[in-house]
């Protein structure tokens, strides 16, 4: 029997994937989590098998949960589910161990599959997903250039940046100019949505 933890902030998905996961004799969801601090109340208290995570979260993302559950539950395979997958995403989630990659668009089955392939030791990563990661190439950012970048994105002047990086505002301007540099784009606003495309920031 496979244990599973479903973590997805909407309700509704989530009691659907765990109705969905409870029709196949082999797989069991032992717990299911809203948010990334109930996953963390819920890995502990269940030493999942497999953890089925969505990536964005009211708290956090499914990448850095799935590094924290990495730690916690280190026998325990994570598989990231999303309707946002980018390139960048993709390769993140692949550095913290993520062993399964898929979008929302997948069927049961198809899930089903990729629990028990995760499980063994296998790996899967939607095609298409795969695909646009190796054509999107490597992140140019630098850690501080995307964390500047996603500050930027709120729309946060300057000086603002700068308090929260605590970095002067000169220094912010060097990054968010470099940043706009790399990814070719004219300004910050710019810069902010090549990033995002490709799931970088």
């Amino acid at each position: 029997m496979i244990r599973l933890l479903l973590v997805d902030d909407e309700n509704l998905i989530r009691s659907a994937l765990a109705a969905l996961l409870a029709l196949d004799d082999d797989l069991d969801v032992v717990a299911q989590a809203a948010s990334a601090e109930e996953a963390m109340v819920m890995a502990r208290a269940h030493t999942p098998d497999v953890a089925i995570l969505d990536l964005q979260l009211p708290d956090g993302d499914g990448i850095s949960l799935a590094a924290e559950l990495a730690r916690l539950v280190p026998g325990c395979a994570m598989v990231i589910v999303t309707g946002h997958g980018r390139a960048g995403h993709l390769k993140r989630a692949l550095e913290v161990g993520v062993r399964g990659f898929l979008p929302k668009t997948v069927n049961a089955a198809v899930l089903s599959d990729v629990v028990r392939t995760v499980h063994r030791g296998g790996r899967y990563v939607d095609p298409e997903l795969a695909a646009e990661a190796i054509s999107a190439g490597d992140n140019p950012l630098t850690p501080r250039e995307a964390d500047v970048l996603e500050l930027a994105a709120s729309g946060a002047p300057v000086e603002e940046i700068a308090a929260r990086v605590h970095l002067s505002p000169g220094t912010v301007r060097n990054y968010l100019s470099s940043a706009a540099a790399k990814l070719g784009a004219a300004n910050r606003h710019a810069a902010v949505h090549v990033a995002r495309r490709h799931g970088w920031i």
